[in-house]
């Protein structure tokens, strides 16, 4: 018998890049809880084996290390564009090679996509807009980026991405998707990544002061991974007509100071707020507007922030204690 997956086609072999990070590893089980097969492509700078742990016994799923700044011989079917460094941390301790990713690994995954006449997605970012002056942010407007800052790196090379993509479609009429990606949170997320939500709630898990760079009124708009991913599958699997860019990302602002004071309290902790200068380039305001996705994927978040926040912070309390007893095991020795 033919296995049919959820949307009514058959199966593909699927390339995830950057597949062993935190958003792609939750891909990929998505991807083979319908049936698919996936190809995990990573060369392992910021994603991590045991992200993978609970795939590597299922006989659809393949691990292959690689850097997507060289080229790349494969047979898919698909291929979803996730490889790039995403947290401040670890994109600003190679910036050279950060932009490499978004352009050079970018130019490499067009080429094989091309070759091999499959439809491909990017997964871009709300970056590309910068510190911005218009918001909500719509998919039509520009952006405020500085493209010399010590973030550019990042937000230039995902804007030059995109502008790959849509030359690839205009010049070689390759079927493309891009989407850009606002503030994701859940588990597997790395503890040391830099990022706002990993950041709280490891600091209030370990009783430490939680760092509140600026004043707290900064907003951002958080969304948890798995609703995220729903929207990467529903994108890839919508018409051929519909190429974005879109934005995915839940809608719901809250101030940086919120957030703080929720993890926090869903920890029970006695963590202190502790004020710090801002960054530099540091957005002020980030809220998507998600009516396109809502009109042409029928797709919108659904966990809510408090929801997400209790799994994320069982994942890492986990991770933690973890952590500490393969410590106290190892001084016990």
């Amino acid at each position: 018998m033919v296995h049919v997956i959820p949307n009514g086609s058959l199966p593909k072999r699927i390339a995830v890049t950057g597949g062993a990070g935190f958003v792609g590893s939750h891909l990929c089980e998505a991807l083979l809880a319908r049936g698919h097969e996936v190809l995990c492509i990573d060369n392992f700078s910021t994603g991590a084996r045991n992200n993978l742990q609970s795939m590597l016994d299922q006989s659809r799923f393949e691990i292959q290390q690689h850097d997507i700044t060289h080229p790349l011989h494969v047979d898919v079917d698909e291929i979803y564009n996730l490889a790039c460094p995403a947290s401040p941390v670890h994109y600003q301790l190679d910036p050279v090679q950060t932009l490499k990713t978004s352009v050079l690994g970018v130019i490499n995954m067009l080429g094989l996509a091309k070759r091999l006449g499959a439809p491909i997605l990017q997964a871009s970012t709300s970056e590309v807009y910068g510190d911005p002056v218009a918001h909500p942010q719509t998919e039509d407007y520009w952006g405020n980026v500085n493209p010399i800052g010590p973030r550019s790196c990042y937000d230039e090379g995902k804007r030059c991405a995109e502008t790959l993509f849509f030359d690839y479609r205009r010049q070689h009429n390759l079927a493309i998707k891009v989407v850009r990606i606002f503030n994701t949170y859940g588990p597997r997320m790395h503890p040391d990544d830099g990022r706002v939500v990993s950041n709280f709630i490891v600091q209030a898990l370990r009783g430490e002061d939680i760092t509140l760079f600026g004043d707290g009124s900064q907003t951002r708009s958080f969304c948890y991974v798995d609703d995220l991913v729903r929207g990467l599958v529903a994108m890839m699997e919508s018409h051929g007509d519909v190429v974005g860019p879109m934005n995915l990302g839940n809608p719901v602002e809250c101030t940086i100071r919120q957030l703080a004071e929720l993890v926090i309290d869903l920890v029970g902790a006695r963590s202190v707020i502790v004020e710090r200068p801002l960054p530099q380039d540091d957005p002020k305001q980030r809220q998507p507007d998600i009516r396109l996705a809502e009109a042409q994927l029928a797709w919108v978040p659904v966990v809510s922030l408090r929801d997400g926040l209790v799994r994320t912070i069982a994942y890492f309390d986990a991770l933690l204690s973890a952590k500490g007893a393969d410590a106290r095991a190892f001084k016990a020795a």
